[in-house]
């Protein structure tokens, strides 16, 4: 088994483009078994976790290394959540102010965490016990919705509705963003989405979180890190491109034609491909699931008949014009359907993806930080010589 080693000499090492298949530090917090279409948490299966929408138990699980044992357990970890979950007046104050900023979203959370974390007073994660950066981690990750919702609903002229520290979180997020109580379908659609979405192996948002929490800043900052990184359009920006995706083919009639225009013209297909899997995304395969449940019930449109149309078009033509390419549909795909039922704007995909990795995120950097050793790999000068 691969381990990280501890080197003191100056001969550079060197490793694939991307870092694929390094290992640059051992993690207790989860693992992805690509070859194998498989991810867990701490040892616990993350497929029959989201397949449950056992959201609150998952968080439990990553955040303090263990499922709730019983009822009483359940309910203290509800209340420590719940009440995670509320603004501070001060921040409250400033929303308005960063809604109307012409800021996209991920920079408008980045933002608002930053102030919450300010305002509560956190510090260095260096400077911290491990109870307290626990508890960073708790409270960023449960303020993040009640933050992503009031930012939308002022900047489309509304007020922010408060959060219920009572209620269930993916419950009380959906009746945050709109106004109006959700059924319990969509409830359980979108939690299975984000229980599947807490923690993936090092993907770069989350190597991001490490590096910064491996130099000893506070968890916002890390947290600042992992929201760019995962900003960006080839990983937590691509829901809301694989929707626009579907705009651009329009019907099922016209899937084929688009597919192989774009295979042959080596343009990229949103919603395929993924840096570790060989096999077919597990979280896809379940969202997939979950969508046409969703469409056989009349709670959401003829955008999965489109979209599975387009899954299969597509898989079937790389079959035929690149063989042997093992180029299989992600999450994103069936993500972006799924919140779309669930009435989630378009723009607060990426956003809503984010409040479910920061609790990944969170123990990361803990778990990192911890470590003591800063991350700092070296890089070779090919440019003019002095």
């Amino acid at each position: 088994m691969a381990i990280t080693i501890d080197r003191d000499d100056a001969q550079l090492i060197d490793v694939p483009r991307g870092l694929a298949n390094v290992v640059v530090a051992e993690t207790r917090v989860g693992d992805v078994r690509g070859a194998e279409g498989f991810f867990h948490y701490r040892g616990v299966s993350g497929v029959e976790l989201a397949a449950g929408a056992r959201f609150a138990d998952a968080w439990r699980l990553i955040a303090l290394g263990a499922l709730p044992r019983d009822t009483a357990e359940t309910a203290e970890w509800r209340d420590r959540t719940g009440a995670a979950r509320t603004v501070p007046e001060e921040v409250l104050s400033a929303l308005p102010a960063l809604a109307s900023s012409g800021l996209d979203p991920m920079m408008q959370l980045r933002t608002a965490l930053a102030l919450v974390s300010a305002a509560d007073g956190r510090h260095a994660l260096y400077d911290e016990t491990e109870a307290e950066r626990i508890d960073d981690a708790i409270r960023l990750a449960a303020v993040a919705p009640t933050l992503i919702a009031a930012l939308h609903r002022l900047s489309t002229g509304q007020d922010p509705i408060d959060a219920d520290p009572t209620r269930d979180p993916i419950s009380d997020y959906l009746r945050m963003l709109s106004g109006v109580e959700q059924g319990d379908r969509l409830v359980a659609a979108l939690g299975t989405y984000l229980t599947a979405a807490m923690d993936h192996g090092f993907n770069a948002s989350t190597f991001t979180a490490r590096v910064i929490a491996s130099t000893g800043a506070d968890l916002a900052s890390c947290v600042a890190g992992a929201l760019g990184a995962l900003s960006g359009p080839l990983h937590g920006g691509a829901p809301a491109r694989t929707l626009d995706m579907l705009d651009e083919i329009g019907s099922p009639e016209r899937a084929e034609a688009w597919v192989r225009e774009r295979v042959r013209s080596g343009g990229r297909i949103m919603g395929f491909g993924h840096a570790v899997y060989r096999t077919e995304d597990p979280r896809s395969r379940l969202l997939r699931e979950i969508a046409q449940r969703l469409r056989g019930d009349g709670l959401a449109s003829e955008r999965v008949d489109l979209a599975v149309t387009v899954e299969q078009t597509v898989l079937r033509v790389l079959d035929e014009l690149k063989p042997g390419r093992a180029l299989r549909t992600n999450v994103e795909l069936y993500a972006a359907v799924v919140m779309e039922a669930c009435g989630i704007p378009r723009e607060l995909f990426t956003p809503t993806f984010a409040s479910a990795r920061l609790i990944g995120w969170g123990a990361h950097a803990c778990e990192q930080v911890a470590d003591g050793k800063i991350l700092r790999p070296a890089s070779r000068y090919v440019g003019p010589l002095v």
